[in-house]
């Protein structure tokens, strides 16, 4: 421990006995306490089987994320391994991952000492140790591969300069210090190397079920993929299953990924193909070629989505996904986004998932059921919008008609919007009172979407309204952004997995289109420049020619919030379930469902605005 070293050469007096004693015994309290600190940070580091969940944070792998979910103490606990530490690190979270107005843990060093604190960004950038310290550090140890940092931080602070940790999406940010810094206000954050990553922090508390003897395994990897040497490829790969396969239950699937690249498979998708079709190419190349044949669009029905982070997926002991036999497709299209950020060249891939399936069917099949809105261009945001919000519905009609009396039950969910996409929320309704969140992600990135096991399975029944609201950011488009398959059109989508299967398999719905028109006629009506309704002039056309003035936006979305809608309660086969379905009523809410209020955690008194020293020796200069 440093020595205490006193300035002056004046004397003084003598202190009083009282006030030595008191002297000495706070400095004997400190040298104790930082004893113990050290001692504490030696310690071993915890089993690997104590943070079950784990994810790369920078695409060289040097940062490693592991961290469990203790809901009783509404915490988290981090193990971050730092592989090759220089003079420090930070590690946090924000609203979209920008180091501007962030949440941070940093560690840093001045070459001789190292230091940990809980920090914040104000909206420069710049770094202000937080006056509350929550993030706690539990430990530090050096080993063979690197530094392991053991630290707390709970759900929620009430802390106004700190991240609320929610359910869904969070949005991780990191930096490395490679040079050393005398303090924390002298971090330039600009000037760092840093990135993010995404995850779903808070995982559901589910207990696996028992998994049946004559289960088997089947891997669909793509075969030896040199990733090519750019930021973002979507790769397809074709497989077959083997002829006269017959039906069985998917009941779990994991992750199959190529040592050393964890850090660039960044997502997976299977896909079954259409079942009309009796025959596909083979494929095995970008999605994107012009090469890859048309018919693998007709491969659209997913069978596993796994996201970087997520575990492996299981089915509820009483349903599995059918695939095989009569009418199902021996086709599959596997389909996996490369995030290769520091353009590697020459690396090889052979990942994939693993299906876990059974011949022995369980009680019910497992279905999946579009919710959401419509694929159509009446439905469009307008330029340079920073929150705008469109909602699809699910009305009581369509589900009177198509669910049993006994309702299903919905156990996982998979949300889903292009680029503009940044909330998305599916709520069930009963006699126009909310009841209950399906799904929610208030940090939602289109970059980052897993089918997500639910923590509660929500009963739906017949007369119930499923209602998907998405929230959209247009700031950097000059344009309208019409709905359609586009990337750069929108699509508001809730894929919910649910058993038992029924033939509803698409309950959405779309803005009037009469009532849209008319709504280009007032346009017209009260701007200079005309909106063409001429018959031969597309809706995206006529959305473009929209000037964007305030009262033009104003209207659109009270359209929006009044005009009726066309359903689609569609089974399987794309043809809708009878009954009349063109300018029906909008849902009424009655109710809504009270936000939630964040938990404070007790506090154990005043705590320092102070950083904890590390005795971690001298860091390499």
């Amino acid at each position: 421990l440093p020595s205490m070293q006193t300035s002056g050469s004046k004397p003084c007096p003598c202190p009083s006995f009282k006030l030595r004693e008191v002297a000495s015994m706070y400095f004997t309290m400190i040298a104790v306490f930082l004893v113990i600190l050290v001692v504490a940070l030696q310690g071993s580091v915890p089993r690997g089987s104590d943070f079950p969940y784990k994810v790369p944070l920078d695409p060289q792998g040097l940062l490693e994320l592991s961290w469990n979910v203790s809901y009783p103490e509404q915490a988290v606990h981090f193990q971050l391994l730092v592989r090759d530490l220089q003079f420090g690190l930070l590690f946090g979270m924000s609203d979209r991952g920008e180091f501007e107005n962030a949440d941070l843990a940093v560690l840093w060093s001045d070459g001789h000492n190292s230091y940990f604190g809980d920090a914040w960004s104000d909206a420069k950038g710049q770094l202000h140790m937080d006056s509350q310290q929550d993030y706690q550090l539990l430990g530090a140890r050096r080993a063979p591969e690197g530094l392991y940092l053991l630290f707390r931080r709970a759900f929620s602070t009430c802390d106004p300069k700190d991240y609320l940790i929610e359910d869904g999406t969070v949005h991780l940010i990191y930096g490395i210090l490679e040079k050393p810094v005398h303090s924390l206000q002298a971090i330039n954050i600009s000037a760092i190397h840093r990135g993010l990553q995404r995850v779903q922090l808070l995982k559901p508390n589910i207990t696996v079920p028992e998994l049946p003897s004559d289960m088997k395994t089947m891997e669909i990897r793509a075969p030896e993929v040199v990733i090519p040497s750019q930021e973002t490829t979507y790769w397809c790969y074709m497989a077959e299953l083997p002829d006269s396969f017959p039906k069985h239950h998917i009941i779990m699937y994991e992750p199959v990924i190529t040592a050393g690249n964890e850090a660039l498979v960044h997502h997976m998708e299977v896909f079954q193909c259409a079942a009309e079709f009796d025959s596909f190419p083979h494929y095995n190349g970008p999605c994107d070629s012009k090469m890859k044949p048309d018919r693998l669009n007709y491969c659209r029905h997913v069978l596993a989505a796994w996201a970087m982070g997520a575990q492996a997926f299981y089915y509820p002991e009483e349903a599995g996904l059918a695939f095989g036999g009569p009418g199902s497709s021996r086709y599959l299209r596997l389909e996996i986004h490369y995030h290769n950020p520091l353009v590697f060249e020459g690396r090889r891939d052979s990942s994939g998932i693993r299906l876990y399936y059974t011949a022995t069917l369980r009680r019910y099949d497992a279905g999946i059921m579009e919710l959401g809105l419509v694929y159509t261009p009446v439905m469009a945001i307008p330029p340079g919008e920073d929150a705008f919000i469109l909602t699809g519905y699910c009305t009581d009609k369509c589900t009177q008609l198509a669910l049993p009396a006994a309702g299903i039950r919905i156990f996982a969910s998979q949300l889903h919007t292009h680029l503009a996409g940044r909330k998305v929320v599916t709520v069930l309704s009963r006699d126009g009172r909310e009841r209950q969140v399906v799904n929610a992600d208030g940090h939602y990135s289109p970059h980052f979407q897993e089918i997500r096991m639910l923590k509660e399975v929500v009963a739906v029944f017949p007369g119930d309204e499923l209602i998907t609201t998405c929230t959209y950011n247009t700031e950097d488009r000059s344009r309208a952004t019409v709905g359609g398959f586009g990337i750069l059109e929108e699509m508001c989508v809730n894929y919910v997995h649910y058993y038992p299967q029924t033939q509803l398999e698409l309950c959405k719905s779309a803005v009037d289109p009469g009532y849209l028109h008319r709504y280009f006629n007032l346009v017209n009506r009260f701007n200079d420049e005309e909106v063409c309704m001429c018959p031969q002039v597309s809706v995206p056309q006529q959305f473009f020619s929209v000037p964007w003035n305030t009262f033009n936006r104003d209207v659109l979305k009270s359209l929006y919030g009044f005009a009726p809608i066309s359903m689609h309660c569609n089974k399987s086969s794309a043809i809708r379930f009878p009954g009349e379905w063109e300018k029906q009523p909008l849902p009424t809410t009655t109710e809504r469902l009270r936000e939630p209020v964040p938990r404070c955690p007790p506090t154990p008194g005043p705590r320092p605005a102070a950083p904890v020293p590390l005795n971690l020796g001298e860091l390499r200069r």
